[in-house]
């Protein structure tokens, strides 16, 4: 009983003045990232009212860079400041979004968001890094859960606040608002300590860049070694690749209803925050951490299953409060079902993954996750034009649904593999 109890202390989560200042730059920063693409899908979406094509390059432009560079942002991460890539980036970031306001063509937003995402890859891996840096293994879930619970709650908060400054003073407030943020948050990191550790970067000089590709193949053997997490990272790019095929033509789906709403699109993307903190506080009492491929195939099951029935309702339903309250409870259900696939595996990933190897681990992982969110909204946009996106939806939650499926089933093979390799992992050093 006192072992209980004393492992049970330990793993509660310390928060020390870095870790706050951590996560206070996220908070401020995820605030304005959801004010960002907001105001951007509001005024493409709705006032400019791009094609299908046209919203599949937005995300594109987003997604692209991460796949190009998930990886060598990862060694980045690894080897140089993982301080001073984060305010680099932000403060990068802070002029790009504040350059959307003289957006005038597609051109234009098209070359900006490439910019921004070049910085997006860059801050990622870095700051997966320091949270790694700055909390102790005992304490990780409970770090994670934190995480992810203020990503949700910006969720919440971005769309419901984007849509009031939309409304009261046009979308140009929310590029600058955003812009303001990322400099926050980069003042808030300058007072982040630069290192946590010697353990918190690998061997040899930050310029060596000789060894990128030795570094390189020694993430993937880790990740390889793992079979659960190989299988949660080939479940998540899976699920990401065929929800994107819907979730990228969301403002298209959302143009059928007659007199939408401009609030809709915001209301539904802060159900969805809300449902997945709900899955965020349900994961951490049911054990999510100790079961990741079980919450995950539970989790696409039920994302498959109402992103389908979400897109019959809207072809069938009346126009009126009813649809929106149905859309609305739909959304609500597919974060809990995206809470239950994420933050499992997001505290699997970190749990799992040592201190040194995070930024090429976390890369890797981010630039497979982009491959996803680069063929999804293509197969999106070619499947919309053609037969509508009720089709699109039906089509991405039924492939979901699947997969979960498949995942449930195949859980207990891979548990039983990954037990074996974690055994033979600890019985090599003796035999050498």
């Amino acid at each position: 009983m006192n072992n209980q109890s004393s492992d049970h202390e330990k793993s509660k989560l310390t928060l020390s003045r870095p870790l706050l200042l951590l996560l206070s730059a996220q908070l401020i920063s995820n605030v304005g990232d959801w004010l960002h693409v907001l105001a951007l899908l509001t005024m493409v979406g709705l006032k400019w009212h791009a094609t299908p094509w046209e919203i599949t390059a937005i995300s594109l432009c987003m997604a692209a860079p991460m796949l190009l560079g998930g990886p060598f942002a990862g060694v980045a991460a690894d080897r140089l400041n993982r301080k001073a890539l984060m305010i680099g980036s932000d403060v990068a970031r802070a002029v790009i979004v504040a350059s959307l306001v003289f957006a005038g063509s597609l051109t234009q937003v098209y070359v900006l968001l490439l910019l921004k995402g070049m910085m997006d890859v860059i801050f990622s891996p870095a700051k997966s890094g320091k949270l790694k840096e700055l909390v102790p293994a005992s304490q990780m879930d409970a770090a994670v859960g934190l995480s992810s619970s203020i990503e949700q709650i910006t969720k919440i908060l971005g769309p419901a606040l984007g849509g009031l400054l939309v409304a009261m003073f046009g979308v140009s407030a929310c590029y600058l608002i955003d812009s303001a943020t990322f400099m926050v948050s980069a003042a808030i990191l300058a007072a982040l300590p630069s290192r946590a550790g010697a353990g918190s970067r690998t061997e040899g000089r930050a310029g060596d860049w000789q060894s990128f590709r030795r570094e390189m193949a020694a993430g993937l053997r880790m990740i390889a070694g793992m079979p659960a997490v190989l299988s949660g990272i080939l479940m998540l790019v899976s699920v990401l690749l065929v929800l994107n095929i819907a979730d990228s033509q969301l403002v298209t789906l959302f143009r059928i209803i007659p007199g939408v709403s401009g609030d809709l699109l915001g209301w539904c993307v802060g159900a969805s925050g809300l449902g997945t903190l709900i899955a965020a506080l349900l994961a951490g009492r049911m054990g999510g951490s100790r079961h990741p491929l079980l919450f995950m195939g539970i989790g696409a099951v039920l994302m498959g299953a109402v992103s389908a029935g979400a897109a019959v309702a809207t072809a069938t339903g009346q126009p009126g409060a009813v649809i929106y309250i149905l859309l609305f409870s739909a959304f609500l259900l597919a974060g809990v079902g995206a809470g239950f696939v994420f933050i499992p595996f997001q505290v699997m990933l970190q749990k799992r993954t040592p201190v040194a190897y995070t930024g090429r681990v976390f890369g890797t992982v981010n630039s497979l996750t982009s491959t996803s969110v680069i063929l999804g909204p293509v197969a999106g946009g070619a499947l919309v034009t053609a037969s509508g996106p009720v089709l699109a939806y039906i089509v991405s939650g039924l492939l979901t649904l699947l997969l979960g499926a498949a995942m449930l089933l195949l859980r207990g093979w891979i548990e039983r593999r990954d037990h074996e390799a974690g055994k033979d992992s600890l019985e090599a050093p003796a035999a050498v």
